[in-house]
């Protein structure tokens, strides 16, 4: 391989918006994601709702619709 043309492979901190951090490598020093094992409803079971831009805020204003 030729030297000097890939980028530096390092540790990488991936923070999550549920507060869970933890250590991977990747070639950027650190990576926000909106969601991870800890917080998604396949590893849960939990139903979560994963609004972006208040869709479902503006569905319910739309449509009037109000929960039971």
């Amino acid at each position: 391989m030729r030297k000097g043309i890939h980028p530096e492979y390092m540790e990488c901190a991936v923070t999550c918006a549920c507060g869970k951090t933890f250590k991977t490598r990747a070639t950027v020093p650190e990576i926000e994601i909106e969601i991870c094992s800890a917080c998604h409803p396949f590893y849960t079971g939990k139903q979560k709702y994963v609004d972006t831009e208040g869709r479902i805020e503006k569905f319910k204003k739309k449509y009037g619709y109000e929960e039971k």
